[in-house]
């Protein structure tokens, strides 16, 4: 029996908003639509893991309650992930997920939560202006639609580094003055995009295929060497 293609699903009992579990929901329907086995672990308080045993990593929204709680433990597995998205392996994050990517994100008090700084951005909270409604985005792979709910407002502090997920033609994306959503950089995918994202048939199938190629990448890697 073939091994299966490995899912991480980060902190999945505490960061999961708005039906983000849809996104692995759906990945898993299109991988064993094409005849994979796919196992999915929820990785979460006080658990380990490493980049190298997994071909995919998942990282839901959450509440600002639990997604400091998150954070917290989640510096744990800095240099994991520093590595795993360095090497161009393919991870998507939604909302807070996306945010704890970042340096920080700023809360209404002035106080900040603590990100990973692996990519160059950071996040400021605006209660007086939360940013709610269906999405239209432009990207790589053709136009998106879905539901966006946030407060926080995320800006690249390095823009030869960081690209957009896509343009946006409808909505608010990163924050309301840059017209950007989300973040592509190498094989990791940000985005502020709910419904969930991946009932974009498109962009579903984009990650399918990196999904796919890193798995065989592993696989082959792991595969002993006969003796002739």
């Amino acid at each position: 029996m073939s091994e299966p293609i490995k899912i991480a699903y980060l902190y999945e009992d505490l960061m999961n908003t708005y039906g983000d579990s849809g996104d692995v929901k759906i990945l898993r329907y299109l991988l064993e639509n094409d005849g994979y086995q796919v196992q999915v672990d929820n990785v979460s308080l006080g658990d380990n893991f490493s980049d190298n045993d997994y071909d995919f990593i998942f990282f839901g929204g959450g509440q600002d309650f639990e997604q400091t709680i998150v954070a917290q433990d989640l510096q744990r597995h800095q240099a994991t992930l520093r590595d795993y998205i360095e090497a161009g392996k393919p991870m998507l994050a939604i909302c807070g997920g996306y945010q704890l990517l970042g340096d920080y994100y700023m809360t209404s008090d002035g106080g900040t939560i603590k990100g990973l700084s692996i990519l160059p951005l950071h996040t400021i909270f605006k209660a007086d202006s939360r940013m709610i409604g269906d999405t239209k985005v432009k990207t790589p792979w053709g136009e998106m639609t879905a539901f966006e709910n946030h407060s926080g407002r995320t800006y690249f502090d390095d823009n030869s580094n960081l690209q957009p997920l896509g343009e946006v033609i409808e909505g608010y994306g990163n924050n309301p003055e840059d017209k950007q959503e989300g973040v592509h950089y190498k094989n990791t995918i940000g985005s502020y995009s709910h419904g969930p994202i991946l009932r974009n048939e498109n962009v579903a199938k984009a990650i399918k295929e990196m999904i796919i190629t890193n798995y065989q990448t592993r696989t082959t890697a792991n595969k002993p060497i006969e003796n002739k």
